[in-house]
């Protein structure tokens, strides 16, 4: 990521890069699909006068390595309990975007003991009915086509890896986020790629759970709305 260095940490088959910025209470930042934490350009110099930011670069992106194992949520959380562990952390607040959300809920869920404040940035549970049609159908085409040429290309096995975690359930149902004890912020745009049906359900599901719905915001609301973004965040995780 520009203008920081990361760290690594080994974890199992693969090192996992994350940036170590600020201080403070520990604030993780985890990006999307087929991006990495430069996705967070907008967030981290502002979240970082308050907080200590811990950026990750998940698994098969960005500069961590993609190791042997088959790309899984699981297996992601996994990986950042080993980094929070080589980091010293045991408690932080964690951000997730898309499928860092996913990711967020997932460790959440397998770690809860590690997480204070969870906040979910277009979030979803069902893969096939909680991302709208139009975003969803061409996905799967495209995971398709990485399917059939995985065989003779390793390149195109990861890439496969990558949209299928966009593809494949990941061992989270909607009656699993009753579990999801911390006190959650669910952050959409008004015209996200996750159903509003979705965010309801999953809203409703966990029991300590704010809304903000950004008007006239796409999937990207970090990005685009950036100064809105940080302090629905911070003031969030300030308890206002």
């Amino acid at each position: 990521m520009i203008g920081y260095q990361p760290h690594y940490v080994d974890c199992g088959d693969a090192r996992i890069a994350c940036y170590d910025i600020g201080c403070g209470r520990p604030l993780v930042l985890l990006h999307g699909n087929g991006e990495d934490s430069s996705y967070w350009r907008g967030q981290i110099p502002e979240f970082a006068r308050f907080y200590r930011v811990i950026a990750v670069d998940s698994r098969g992106h960005g500069a961590s390595e993609s190791g042997e194992q088959r790309l899984s949520f699981a297996l992601m959380a996994e990986d950042l309990k080993m980094v929070l562990d080589a980091r010293g952390i045991k408690k932080a607040h964690v951000l997730g975007f898309s499928d860092g959300g996913n990711l967020a809920i997932k460790f959440a869920l397998t770690y809860p003991a590690y997480v204070d404040k969870l906040i979910l940035n277009g979030a979803n549970v069902e893969m096939f009915g909680g991302i709208k049609t139009r975003f969803q159908l061409p996905i799967y085409a495209v995971y398709g086509a990485l399917a059939a040429v995985a065989r003779f290309s390793k390149k195109a096995a990861r890439r496969r890896d990558v949209f299928g975690l966009m593809v494949h359930r990941y061992g989270v149902t909607i009656d699993d986020l009753g579990h999801l004890t911390m006190p959650t912020l669910i952050i959409v745009g008004e015209r996200d790629m996750v159903c509003d049906s979705q965010t309801r359900e999953m809203a409703a599901h966990i029991p300590h759970c704010q809304v903000e719905v950004f008007r006239d915001g796409d999937h990207f609301v970090a990005a685009k709305q950036p100064s809105r973004f940080n302090r629905t965040v911070i003031e969030f995780l300030l308890g206002r």
